[in-house]
């Protein structure tokens, strides 16, 4: 029986040009207002927010619904966060620049995989440029290589691996574990750093966690005991982690005595520079970072401080040998050799095979603004930082956790008779939520909660501050 093999006419309609044209069209309007919308009027909510069953029985009901497609993503902006409004104080994730978000779309259209070079030739050019403007900004030779990767905890991950591949004895790549090894790193460290280090079977004992001081970056002093102390365990320690800066507190460790310690102790000396790690682009705080060029790997976000939408982390190797000892496997039906060092097939040396083109969205950011975009949003985010504190220190009714170093800021109402601050503050975020006109976060400090700030959109400036405060106060005076 012969097969049908005409075409259905709805297949056809998936790329229909005009349909791409007329909707396009239509949405690139939509979100032009929006954008205008959420950061010309203040007064409308940042998130507004539903009850989880509620929201997802709402989509449940979309699926039956015979509204257009307009008014579907009309109903996406209505109820997601909008990251482009200056109220906007929450997570650590980008706003992104409209360069960028178009870049995406481009990206969308092609979908090329750029771990193979012939999947992705554009891309994978722009990879090179982008990692080696990466690597000369940290400081690094002209043996440093890089690559782009799906997000900071994937690239912490690979480069732990590669701290493995280097300082563990024995090919654990091909024979498995033949002993316990382990990393040390600041309680502060982000929880990606454990994760990794639990996936690459060092279990509990392996994550060596060593305690901060009172400005919460590691506290140095104590290595050697804590390493020793390892050792007397049967713990191989392979690497050294460092914050810059640390994700609760935007704490930048003391990266050069680190780079000490593991220089002289034969470790791994890993940065997870994702939030901070940007200021390798400023003049101005580029300080806080001294001693990163010591650094045997780093992690920096794009989609952090970088203007670049989420996704799209860069991790920056010192020696590029090290990148690529990280994944040796076959794989005869993408390329000839394993062994062979090339830069324009990145699926050798990240998990990632069909990685997203994500140079194009930083390249565009450069292109189109400059190579100084960059140092010009991390100044006013950091200037943000330090002069929210200053009027947080101006209000008696209000605690500051420590003078910040970076854009991330930690305080609490204080200017209350109940002896339970904790729930207090809970409460206060809670009530900011539901009422939409902040987005901000909290954070744990010990044994004390924390309202927490980290500041990401330039937009942002100091009414919205003091707005902030006033409306703690004035939800704090009928929590219960």
């Amino acid at each position: 029986m012969k097969e049908n093999t005409r075409i259905d006419k709805s297949l056809q309609q998936l790329y229909s040009p005009s349909d791409f044209r007329e909707i396009g069209h239509q949405l690139v309007d939509m979100l032009a207002d929006h954008l205008d919308e959420v950061q010309s009027q203040k007064e409308n909510p940042v998130l507004a927010f539903k009850d989880p069953e509620k929201e997802l029985a709402f989509w449940k009901r979309d699926m039956s619904s015979d509204a257009s497609m307009l008014d579907f993503y009309q109903k996406i902006l209505d109820r997601s966060i909008h990251v482009h409004h200056p109220r906007y104080i929450g997570h650590q994730v980008a706003v992104p620049s409209v360069i960028s978000s178009l870049s995406g779309l481009v990206t969308d259209v092609l979908s090329n995989g750029t771990g193979v070079y012939e999947m992705g030739m554009a891309s994978n050019a722009l990879e090179r440029i982008v990692t080696d403007f990466v690597a000369k900004k940290i400081g690094y030779g002209p043996d440093s290589a890089g690559f782009l990767t799906s997000g900071g905890t994937l690239a912490n991950l690979t480069a732990l691996l590669a701290a493995r591949n280097a300082k563990a004895p024995g090919c654990v790549w091909e024979e498995g574990h033949n002993q316990k090894l382990a990393v040390l790193v600041s309680e502060e460290v982000h929880y990606c750093i454990d994760r990794a280090a639990r996936i690459l079977g060092f279990g509990s004992d392996g994550i060596i966690k060593v305690p901060t001081n009172v400005s919460y970056q590691i506290e140095t002093s104590v290595l050697n005991n804590y390493l020793e102390n390892a050792k007397t365990k049967g713990l191989t320690v392979i690497a050294i982690v460092g914050c810059a800066s640390s994700t609760s507190t935007g704490s930048y460790d003391d990266l050069e005595a680190l780079a000490v310690f593991a220089e002289n102790n034969n470790l791994w000396f890993h940065i997870d520079g994702a939030h901070g790690g940007g200021v390798i682009f400023s003049e101005k705080y580029k300080y806080l970072a001294k001693g990163i060029d010591r650094a045997d790997s780093v992690v920096i976000d794009f989609h952090k401080m970088l203007l670049t939408p989420s996704l799209n982390t860069a991790l920056i190797f010192k020696q590029s040998e090290d990148s690529y000892k990280t994944f040796e496997q076959k794989a005869q039906y993408l390329w000839d050799s394993q062994q062979s060092r090339e830069w324009y097939n990145s699926g050798k040396r990240t998990f990632e095979c069909t990685k997203l083109m994500m140079s194009l969205k930083v390249y565009s950011n450069l292109r189109m603004y400059g190579e100084d975009i960059f140092e010009k949003n991390i100044n006013r985010l950091y200037d943000l930082g330090k002069a929210f504190a200053e009027i947080i220190k101006n209000r008696e009714e209000f605690e500051l956790l420590i003078d910040p170093e970076a854009n991330i800021v930690n305080f609490r109402y204080i200017n209350t008779a109940s002896e339970d601050l904790n729930y207090l503050n809970s409460k206060i975020r809670e009530e900011l939520i539901l009422s939409g006109k902040f987005y901000i976060v909290q954070t744990m400090i010990g044994e004390q909660r924390y309202l927490r700030t980290s500041i990401m959109n330039p937009l942002t400036d100091e009414e919205d501050f003091k707005a902030l405060l006033d409306e703690i106060e004035r939800i704090s005076g009928f929590i219960k």
